[in-house]
């Protein structure tokens, strides 16, 4: 039998790069919130059982409203309040499934981690993240990098130049076995209690399984279509994105 598999879905971010008085996953792409498109693709794909959507403070009656109700996303299984920073909204939603008794069955299951501000997840990389995530018990969607990259030293030379075909911008989602994920999180709660002021802290879920469980994360083939929504230039990209998505929709339609 296929494990339980729980979708945390983040949307606590303030978005303050892309200015304005509203979150970036609130704001309108098409006619809808940029949240919907994800929460739309998690919703619909056989793969998943469970979503936690983790939102900012005060966001939930909002989000209870236009997604919940109106939307009709029933599996929503719980609202969660998101912390000031990525790891803390996770740590938050990971604490539900921790903790919780309705989520014992998702403890032995699968988790899947996403940012709310990548609209353009597809049903394909839902179920090739999940395959993987059997296979090896974590893994990240991932897409090789175009540019030449260059490490710098401190003074802003050039130090190195690392080859192209070893390096890939990675994306969410980004899945593990949800024992492996829950204990690198337990270590890493404990790690950061002696971090000193200005240490360094890892950037993405990935990077907290690696360090703090020795695993191994398969990068997942994506798409640079699967960006994530920052600056008002990654906006209007998005808004491209689905217009010619709407395009080729009706253009298959009328076939």
């Amino acid at each position: 039998m296929k494990k339980r598999c729980t979708a945390i879905l983040l949307a606590a971010g303030e978005g303050k790069r892309m200015g304005g008085s509203v979150a970036k996953q609130y704001m309108l792409l098409g006619d809808k919130p940029v949240i919907w498109y994800g929460l739309q693709a998690f919703h619909a794909s056989a793969v998943i059982d469970d979503i936690l959507l983790v939102v900012g403070a005060g966001e939930r009656a909002y989000v209870e409203k236009e997604l919940v109700e109106k939307c009709g996303f029933l599996k929503i299984r719980r609202i969660v309040e998101g912390g000031a920073e990525r790891y803390l909204s996770v740590q938050n939603a990971l604490m539900v499934l921790r903790d919780e008794e309705d989520f014992t069955a998702n403890r032995e299951g699968y988790v899947f981690i996403h940012d709310g501000a990548r609209p353009f997840v597809t049903e394909k990389l839902i179920e090739d993240t999940f395959r993987a995530a059997e296979e090896y018990g974590a893994c990240c969607a991932a897409v090789p990098v175009k540019d030449t990259i260059k490490i710098a030293d401190e003074a802003g030379f050039a130090l190195q130049t690392p080859p192209r075909s070893s390096l890939f911008a990675v994306q969410t989602p980004q899945v593990f076995a949800a024992p492996l994920i829950l204990e690198a999180y337990a270590r890493f709660e404990e790690w950061e209690k002696t971090l000193p002021e200005g240490g360094e802290m890892p950037t993405d879920d990935a990077m907290i399984v690696e360090r703090f469980s020795g695993a191994k994360v398969k990068l997942v083939e994506a798409s640079y279509k699967n960006l994530k929504i920052t600056t008002q230039e990654d906006l209007a990209l998005a808004e491209e994105i689905l217009k010619r998505r709407g395009l080729l929709y009706a253009a298959y339609s009328e076939k």
